[in-house]
């Protein structure tokens, strides 16, 4: 298996908005190693969002290469590419995007779902023990703070044990209490192994990484 989780190669990203072509990466080069922690840092219009995108298979360059790990994502089709986002990528979202009738272990279990995996309900409960919510497994969202909420959406994002946790501005939403708290099991899944990439405009976020990749004007300055 390649040591390397994510490979851009000279990716750019164009988007032809009627007569204006609007180029959201430019040349992009980029090697993230299996076990590292790094922050992905700009400012609105410098290709976070862009970037996101391509790394997790939401999206693939106009130009350049993607592999991950070491497979050349351009080549797969849609449903290849539904199936790496689901089984090799653990998504955390600001805005958590957990369906607000199901509970927490309901939420939790929607990867195994689409993945077919067996035991999901125990499954889900052990990933939402590892995030400190054990007695919290059948509430609901609504009866839940923003910081268990995104605790809920880190365990939906590692119950298919993942080679990639990737966080869009995971405390984007939070207060600082919960924020400390979501940071602490992001260092802890760092820590067992885990290879996570946290797309922020936050420094303090950003500095906390290994290493700090920062994008400006769809170019990577530093990094």
């Amino acid at each position: 298996m390649s040591e390397r989780v994510i490979e851009l190669d000279r990716v750019s990203r164009v988007y032809n908005m009627g007569k204006v072509e609007v180029r959201a990466l430019n040349g992009v080069s980029l090697a993230i190693n299996r076990g590292e922690m790094v922050s992905i840092i700009g400012a609105s219009g410098s290709g976070k969002s862009t970037m996101l995108n391509i790394i997790g298979c939401l999206d693939k360059p106009t130009a350049g290469s993607y592999l991950f790990e070491g497979v050349d994502v351009s080549k797969l089709n849609d449903n290849q590419l539904a199936d790496m986002r689901n089984r090799k990528i653990g998504f955390i979202f600001q805005d958590f995007n957990l369906l607000p009738r199901a509970t927490a272990v309901a939420n939790v279990e929607l990867p195994l779902i689409y993945s077919g995996a067996h035991r999901r309900h125990q499954l889900a409960v052990d990933a939402l023990e590892q995030v400190g919510l054990g007695k919290r497994v059948n509430h609901k969202p609504i009866e839940m703070s923003g910081g268990e909420q995104q605790r809920v959406a880190i365990a939906r994002a590692l119950v298919n044990e993942p080679a990639l946790i990737l966080a869009d501005e995971p405390t984007g939403e939070l207060d600082t209490h919960s924020t400390q708290e979501i940071m602490s099991i992001l260092h802890r899944l760092h820590g067992e192994g885990k290879t996570v990439v946290i797309i922020t405009h936050e420094l303090d976020i950003a500095e906390q990484a290994q290493r700090t990749v920062r994008l400006r004007d769809g170019e990577v300055v530093t990094g």
